[in-house]
């Protein structure tokens, strides 16, 4: 790539290094420039290598933006406490006040960008599962492709230092950006060998149920989810470029992203957003009531009509719509819903589906509205506070950043977050995976187990393991 063809990017390489000097301090530049590329996992593969640790891929049910990211210029973490929300925020927001982009400038997901997540609950931080990962952790990729509505764009973020030089900059760029042409391909991995598949200790979490159940009919709790995990094991180190492929053709519907951390990798399909953010528009998704599909046309639409009218299902959906609707109440100016559910179908399971839209005031932000609706009671029960404290005190699981929020937020304000659900946590050789399920006063353990059991499959069926019924 000739440097005498890339004048607006020396020079906006040259002014973020000068804001630099004067600032001193470290200062972003980001490019952006539209590219040939039809295939994001050939993109992600291509820093298998060298940027292992430090990937993510994201792409919406709608298949309108896909990202893949490669590398870390910047991490962002904050304390695991209340102010979370807002440390990030404030850390994203300080570093695009000094950043420089060239290039491409009018097209959401691309530029400056944060990818990352959130864990479900900050006071449970301590987790031997998910050190790598902290309670928090979002990072700007050193390259980027975003798949916006078919076009593809590239993305090239750097850190700038005030003693830095232009010359050496505009060389590592070109060093990497041909690296990475020559590793877009599509060449065999060894499959994803399944060996073992264990459940974590089962009849205790059907006695915690149990209680749980008995704690609603006593008290003033309404409703706890109360989620298990299942552990696969493989041959070899699980290769996450296949899993995503998985996913990505049996979950068509369904949120696709997994996020690295050191030598792990969080990886799902979840059908649930949280919130997208356009412009003053925001939209939300409740989802809570499950049923499994049918193994034929009719008994599939059977179990939805009889999910429909089903009043256990009915009541865990009205909890969802009610906070929901209040979260947005709080910092929109309009708010539109729909006056009942309909069916989401998914490949393994459907669900009960209210959309939400709302006309946001102006200073709101998406850090404000992750931080409203986290966690729905789809996710943590009712009344919020108490329900997290006991699922703190009771669950017994590693929750870290499953069912937590997950998801992008770029320079303009614009992004959107998912629940991390129907997901695993891949470690080496072994993957754990999480499925929770709404407690009320009258579910039964054995019910429970198996409404859990049919949300691993999503997971079971992306890494071969043995499918429930």
């Amino acid at each position: 790539m000739a440097i005498s063809k890339e004048t607006e990017r020396f020079q906006g390489l040259a002014m973020a290094i000068q804001k630099a000097k004067n600032l001193n301090e470290q200062v972003l530049f980001s490019h952006i420039k539209k590219i040939e590329c039809n295939n994001p996992l050939s993109f992600y593969q291509a820093g298998r290598e060298r940027y292992k640790g430090e990937r993510f891929f994201w792409q919406d049910p709608a298949k309108d933006i896909t990202i893949t990211g490669l590398g870390n210029v910047k991490k962002i973490q904050a304390a695991p406490n209340a102010d979370r929300y807002r440390e990030v925020e404030m850390s994203w927001i300080k570093l695009q006040n000094t950043a420089v982009t060239t290039g491409v400038t009018d097209v959401d997901a691309t530029g400056p960008l944060l990818f990352g997540g959130f864990s479900f609950d900050y006071e449970t931080n301590s987790s031997f599962l998910w050190n790598q990962f902290g309670d928090n952790l979002f990072y700007i990729p050193a390259f980027m492709l975003s798949m916006v509505e078919g076009e593809a764009y590239l993305t090239t973020n750097l850190l700038c230092s005030p003693d830095d030089s232009e010359k050496l900059f505009i060389d590592m760029i070109n060093e990497r950006e041909a690296f990475l042409t020559e590793n877009l391909d599509d060449g065999e991995i060894p499959a994803n060998v399944f060996v073992e598949q264990k459940e974590v200790e089962p009849e205790a979490w059907k006695k915690t149920v149990a209680r749980a159940v008995e704690e609603i009919k006593t008290t003033d709790l309404d409703k706890i989810v109360l989620a298990r995990e299942l552990r696969l094991v493989f041959e070899r180190s699980i290769d996450s470029k296949q899993v995503l492929e998985q996913l990505l053709a049996e979950q068509p519907m369904s949120y696709i992203f997994c996020l690295e951390a050191g030598g792990d990798c969080f990886v799902g399909a979840t059908p649930e957003r949280l919130i997208k953010k356009q412009g003053n528009e925001v939209f939300s998704t409740c989802l809570a009531g499950s049923m499994g599909r049918g193994k034929s046309e009719e008994e599939d639409t059977r179990l939805g009509n009889e999910l429909l009218l089903d009043q256990k299902n009915l009541q865990e959906h009205k909890y969802v719509v009610s906070m929901i609707t209040n979260a947005f109440e709080a910092v929109c100016d309009e708010v539109i819903i729909p006056s009942g559910p309909k069916l989401m179908k998914n490949r393994h399971i459907q669900h009960l589906f209210t959309p939400v839209k709302g006309t946001c005031k102006a200073d709101t932000t998406i850090f404000e509205c992750v931080e409203n609706l986290h966690p729905t009671p789809a996710l943590g029960g009712l009344p919020k506070e108490k329900a997290v404290t006991r699922i703190r005190e009771i669950e017994g699981l590693e929750r870290g950043f499953y069912a937590g929020p997950l998801g992008w937020v770029d320079s303009k304000g614009n992004g959107e977050f998912a629940v991390g659900i129907r997901s695993a946590l891949l470690q080496d050789n072994e993957a754990s995976l999480f499925a929770g399920c709404g407690v009320v006063e009258d579910s039964t353990p054995e019910s429970e187990f198996q409404e859990t059991g049919i949300k691993f499959n999503p997971m079971l069926s992306a890494l071969g393991g043995k499918m429930n019924e």
